[in-house]
């Protein structure tokens, strides 16, 4: 069985990721990567920590500082605030130009030491807000970009890729995610109980609400957001 590397933000998405990872390729096979770019929401490296521990599989924290040194964007200056919509490049101020790209890259390159020839990561074409390097095309292309770059015979597996939030939410239940997901992550304002108003928590919350299923953080907190 080969073995895979599944980059974990702490949040949803690679929470249920990191199950499916489990499912086909067996703990014992799994490693998972967690970066530290400077994010506002912090919390988010806790997650990921209690996430891993708690499926009983390792976790690595890599640090890349340079977001947010370039800044520009509300995910690593807190003077910016969080918005809804998108700004007039079209893009959300969320968008952090280059992160997917740089993840996996990294994250290529630690599997590539470890003999690991699976990466497994949460990006989703069908509610990717906008942000480009979520995109299928985009994947492809760096996966065909490390092979040669690397010589490295690796596949970049993206399991939700084509999957609507309520769809990601039943296939976290079918793989006994749940649990693992009252441990998880969204907000982009970094706050617990998620604040329930900032464009990830919405999206997250009309995911749970379409598929007929209590958020589990929700719960873990008396039912209600901030």
């Amino acid at each position: 069985m080969p073995r895979c590397l599944v980059v974990l933000s702490g949040g949803q998405d690679s929470t249920t990721c990191l199950y499916w990872s489990l499912a086909r390729f067996g703990a014992a096979n799994v490693d998972t990567v967690t970066f530290d770019y400077g994010q506002r929401h912090r919390i988010e490296l806790d997650c990921a920590r209690a996430i891993a521990a708690l499926a009983g599989v390792p976790h690595t924290v890599l640090p890349i500082d340079t977001f947010a040194a370039l800044g520009g964007n509300a995910l690593t200056e807190s003077a910016i605030a969080v918005q809804a919509g998108v700004e007039a490049d079209g893009l959300p101020n969320t968008f952090v130009p280059g992160r997917n790209l740089i993840f996996l890259t990294f994250a290529a390159a630690l599997a590539y030491r470890r003999g690991i020839t699976e990466l497994v990561t949460g990006v989703a074409q069908t509610d990717y807000s906008g942000y480009p390097d979520c995109r299928e095309a985009t994947i492809r292309a760096l996966q065909q970009a490390l092979r040669l770059g690397m010589e490295w015979e690796g596949t970049l597996h993206t399991p939700l890729m084509f999957l609507s939030k309520a769809d990601t939410v039943r296939l976290a239940r079918d793989l006994g995610a749940l649990p693992a997901l009252a441990l998880s992550h969204t907000c982009y304002n970094g706050v617990q109980p998620p604040c329930g108003v900032c464009p990830a928590c919405r999206l997250r919350a009309q995911g749970f609400t379409e598929a007929g299923i209590p958020d589990p953080l929700l719960e873990r907190f008396g039912g209600a957001a901030a």
